[in-house]
């Protein structure tokens, strides 16, 4: 048992490159999705019916479509078009894509939490509706669904796993060339699960850190203790004759 671990030791660069790869996919798809959620967010908030239709179609198709046969088609559908790309660009497109229908109900459930009444105090103040959504709606829709927002990152860092059906080396398509070499289906596939598990807690760690830091600041500087001077003050009169107020 002991040489069938030390014989899994030797590839431990090879499952750390997968890992790194992994977290590269993760992290790009991730971003392309907030992008996409905001946006599909507030295109359905829109006063123009054509702009909310064409969102309302995306997170429809992508909700009700399994996410394998959306990477098929982002990379086996788009070269019969004239667009290819590696499976790289492919898995983080086809991820982002996805996660970014899932994040636009989010975002836009955040988006109403704000009340109309810090809105219509805003406008009245004259603030551009740019500025408006920055600094009042923005800030408080991230607060109100950070946690949903940290679920949907690990959901994307397991659904990776798929792009091994595309020949992207990540986690589990690297398990699968190990294990058809050394046939040690247990350990293999136990150091992966090991590393999602590993990844998954430090995201949610590091999500629950940036949450606690952007959204519980403190509400007043601490007060500091009155010293022992201060305490023997001379108690002054202010009714009395010739005392300076």
């Amino acid at each position: 048992m002991s040489y069938q671990w030390l014989t899994l030791w030797h590839y431990g660069s090879t499952f750390l490159s997968a890992a790194w790869l992994t977290l590269q996919v993760t992290l790009l798809a991730f971003a392309l999705s907030l992008l996409l959620g905001i946006v599909a967010a507030l295109a359905k908030s829109s006063a123009f019916a054509p702009v909310r239709w064409v969102s309302h179609c995306y997170v429809e198709f992508i909700r009700n479509t399994p996410v394998l046969l959306q990477i098929f088609i982002v990379f086996f559908g788009l070269p019969s078009l004239g667009i290819t790309m590696s499976a790289f660009t492919a898995g983080v497109l086809a991820l982002g894509i996805n996660i970014g229908a899932y994040l636009s109900e989010v975002f836009r459930a955040g988006f109403q939490s704000v009340s109309r009444g810090q809105l219509e105090a805003a406008w009245v103040l004259g603030i551009p509706r740019r500025q408006i959504f920055l600094s009042v709606v923005l800030p408080q829709a991230l607060r109100a669904v950070w946690p949903a927002i940290i679920n949907n990152l690990i959901q994307l860092l397991l659904g990776t796993s798929l792009l091994s059906a595309i020949a992207l080396p990540e986690l589990t398509g690297t398990a699968t060339v190990i294990n058809a070499r050394t046939l040690l289906y247990v350990q293999t596939f136990t150091i992966v699960a090991a590393i999602y598990l590993l990844l998954s807690n430090l995201f949610s760690w590091v999500g629950n850190q940036v949450g606690r830091h952007m959204f519980n600041p403190p509400l007043v500087s601490p007060v500091k203790k009155p010293t022992g001077n201060l305490l023997k003050l001379k108690r002054i009169n202010p009714f009395k004759r010739g005392t300076a107020l």
